[in-house]
């Protein structure tokens, strides 16, 4: 008589979330669209953003959903604790909110909103986040938040504007604030599995 093998049964695939991702405090406004698992852990969500954002990572951030904080605990930083994301589902974290904030870069303050759009159907063969649209390019780091931004973008496109050599090579490249490049955005996106 032979052995029966019993195999684990299979996790039935997640819902997934459209997200409405967008800079707080800037017009006109730089959003992202994306879609992720609704199991996504907080590391893995910031992790998207992110990719989404262009931004590089260099910087401390939390999350504030349904009036709780989570992020990556720093004794020497935190004058208000944060709860550690690490472990944290997208999911269980939402209690049923519809909204809530990510902030990047306690010095430069960038406010994210994130908006739960919808709620999709799951899809078994799911393993990272997609940017379905977007709009506007995302500033650069350490440009001093919304109005260095603003600051920024006006000496950039003006060639006659006294700081215009210095912050173009300070950038290192021309700054178009309209450009949008979904391709870009999906390569940063796709190492990161979900």
């Amino acid at each position: 008589m032979g052995t029966v093998v019993r195999l684990p049964k299979a996790r039935p695939a997640p819902h997934l979330l459209q997200l409405r991702i967008e800079l707080a405090w800037i017009k006109p406004a730089i959003w992202r669209r994306v879609v992720v698992p609704e199991t996504i852990t907080l590391p893995k969500l910031h992790r998207v953003i992110q990719a989404v954002m262009g931004w590089h990572d260099c910087h401390l951030h939390e999350f504030e959903i349904a009036g709780e904080r989570y992020g990556v605990p720093d004794p020497d930083y935190d004058f208000e604790p944060v709860r550690n994301e690490q472990r944290v589902r997208l999911a269980t974290a939402l209690y049923g909110a519809k909204s809530f904030r990510y902030v990047y870069d306690f010095g430069d303050d960038w406010e994210h909103r994130i908006k739960v759009e919808r709620r999709l159907p799951p899809e078994p063969l799911f393993d990272t986040a997609l940017c379905l649209t977007g709009a506007n390019a995302t500033p650069p780091e350490d440009v001093g938040g919304a109005p260095g931004y603003a600051d920024f973008v006006a000496v950039m496109a003006d060639p006659n504007h006294p700081e215009h050599h210095d912050m173009l090579e300070w950038y290192g490249a021309p700054f178009d604030p309209a450009a949008f490049d979904i391709s870009a955005i999906d390569l940063r996106l796709h190492p990161i599995k979900v």
